[in-house]
């Protein structure tokens, strides 16, 4: 009987976890696995995870590809890239703070 309680809290740390992850922009099922399997620390890990719609990106000399800027190699032609000069901005619009 208590493995199963144990079991429902796991799955509600797990649920959190992913669901968290997923509004990052990251896998849920990773997400959900990482918290499931380390409580606390895993859900405390995908809440200060970095949002993947907030990262510079860049164009790949290959194929044009536009990858995240922390990419070694272009994931559509295999292209080993080297660090660019000029940046791309992040998908997500930049919030404008009121002074």
């Amino acid at each position: 009987m208590q493995g199963m309680g144990l079991l429902v809290i796991l799955s509600f740390f797990g649920l959190a976890g992913g669901i968290v992850g997923r509004i990052k922009g990251s896998s849920f099922a990773i997400w959900f696995l990482v918290a499931f399997c380390v409580p606390f620390i895993g859900l405390l890990t995908a809440v200060c995870y970095r949002w993947d719609s907030r990262e510079l990106r860049r164009q790949c000399s290959g194929c044009g590809a536009v990858l995240k800027l922390h990419d070694a190699v272009c994931t559509r032609c295999g292209t080993e890239l080297e660090f660019p000069d000029v940046a791309i901005a992040p998908e997500a619009p930049l919030r404008r703070t009121a002074a």
